[in-house]
Parts: structure tokens; C-alpha cells; sequence
């Protein structure tokens, strides 16, 4: 049984406790709010930190939706279309949907919800990284970052224990990549990977034009290997986010093979 299946029916093999458990548990109907522990390599660990990550990156996306004082159609749809990206079934979508109207709520606990979502994940900083390229994502849904969405996400990144230097790298790359895909009124996001520019494909590898050959392929390598879905699902990805690395994981390939071109190698 996956860990969705064991919340659904309230096998717990394992509790997430904190406002996260608080979060999740008025949407299931459960108590999961009462604070517990498990081993660090334990199965139910694993769980608790599926269960974690779900749970943040919806509350938390719908709270940054709200960081201007309005909800945009496309705020909306970005958040349908990682929905969708995921593949989820009706109960998870309806649990998705739910924790993005909470995040919307004025008394959202923000930080508490940052904090126990970071030490869930045990110091996994790819994990850490996902979570923040998928709310950056879904911040620039209209094309444009406004002052107080910056603010809440440099917010986030502090509580996070992110350096803003590395915010300012993946919002570089979110942007790249939110250019070469087209928006469809279903909230889908289309590919269009023959719109890539070179200064793009430089943008999602996080390197300059001047960069070296060994230096393109050290970039390509690193990033490969963070996005790589096999490993984030071994850290704590819930399976069904599978999918959303995946196509992280083929934006980075797509923009190397653009520089390998344009370079000549």
C-alpha cells in the first residue's frame, strides 16, 4: 500500500505530526496532529516525508498565489497543471486542492509549516531544491514576479536554509524554462522546446556563454543528477511527482543538446 493509500484509509504505519499533520488531517478527516517520531531510515520515515512534501508544496503554493493580494487565473492553472503533471487520482487531487485553499487562508502558519517541512526532510537538499523550483514555477505562472511574491519566496528560502545566490540561479532557470512552453486553456502546459534560444539554454544550465566545454558538461552532469527521479523518489519524492522530475530532467537534456550544437561538440 503506497503512502497515500495508508492515509486514505487510515492504515498509519506512521503519524506526521506538527501543522503539517494539523494541514493534512483537516483535510482527510483524521487526527494527524499529534507530534511523533520514526527512525531516519525507516520505511515510515519515508512515508512521513512523501507525506510532507505533498503537503507543503500545495498549501504552500497556494499561499504564495496569494502573495499579492489576488489569485490569478494562471496562478490557478500552474497549480492545476502540476496536478496534472502528477497524474493524481481524484482523492489526491481533491487533497491537492484543498491544501491550496488552506495556503490561502490569512492564518496559514507559514514559517512552522517551513520549519517541521525542513527537518522532515532531513537536511536531503535536492528534496529541499524540488520544492522550491516547483513554488518559484508556479510564481511566475503569469510571466512576472511582483515585488511581494519575491519577498515571500526570499522568505521561504531563509527558512529553508537556502542561499539567496541559489534562489537567483533557479529563478534563472524556472524563467528559461517557462519560455520555451506555451500555456493552453485547459491550465496544461504545452511543449514548445523549438522555441530554446541558446541564452536560454544557458539560463537552465545555470552557466554562462563564455562558459568551457568541461565546465557545460560539469554543469549538465550536476543538474542531471539532482533532477534524476529515481534518486528524489528515494529521497522522499512522492511517487507521483515522478513525472514532474522527469520532464525537469529532459529541459536540461533539450538545453544541452542546444549548446552542444551551437558549440560544436
Amino acid at each position: 500500500m503506497t503512502w497515500w493509500g495508508k492515509l486514505a484509509g487510515g492504515a498509519f504505519g506512521f503519524m506526521l505530526g506538527g501543522p503539517l499533520g494539523a494541514l493534512l488531517g483537516g483535510v482527510l478527516g483524521h487526527k494527524l496532529d499529534q507530534q511523533t517520531s520514526s527512525p531516519p531510515d525507516s520505511a515510515a520515515n519515508q512515508e512521513r516525508i512523501q507525506t510532507a512534501f505533498f503537503t507543503a508544496t500545495f498549501s504552500v503554493m497556494g499561499h504564495l498565489a496569494k502573495a499579492d493580494g489576488r489569485v490569478s487565473p494562471e496562478e490557478i492553472n500552474q497549480a492545476k497543471a502540476v496536478m496534472a503533471h502528477m497524474d493524481l487520482q481524484p482523492d489526491m487531487r481533491r487533497a491537492a486542492i484543498d491544501l491550496f485553499n488552506q495556503g490561502k487562508r490569512h492564518d496559514f502558519p507559514l514559517d512552522e509549516v517551513l520549519v517541521q517541512f525542513r527537518r522532515e526532510c532531513r537536511r536531503r537538499s535536492t528534496l529541499i531544491q524540488m520544492f522550491l523550483e516547483i513554488q518559484i514555477q508556479a510564481a511566475y505562472a503569469d510571466r512576472h514576479l511582483d515585488t511581494a511574491e519575491e519577498q515571500l519566496l526570499l522568505h521561504i528560502c531563509h527558512k529553508l536554509g537556502i542561499p539567496e545566490f541559489l534562489f537567483r540561479q533557479l529563478e534563472r532557470m524556472i524563467k528559461a524554462q517557462q519560455g520555451t512552453y506555451s500555456q493552453s486553456g485547459s491550465g496544461q502546459q504545452q511543449p514548445a522546446t523549438d522555441r530554446l534560444s541558446l541564452a536560454e539554454a544557458y539560463a537552465i544550465l545555470g552557466i554562462s556563454s563564455g562558459a568551457s566545454q568541461s565546465e557545460i558538461k560539469k554543469a549538465y552532469r550536476r543538474l542531471m543528477s539532482q533532477h534524476h527521479p529515481d534518486k528524489l523518489v528515494a529521497k522522499g519524492l512522492p511517487e507521483e511527482m515522478m513525472k514532474v522530475a522527469t520532464r525537469k530532467t529532459k529541459e536540461i537534456r533539450n538545453a544541452y543538446e542546444v549548446i552542444k550544437k551551437a558549440k560544436g561538440f
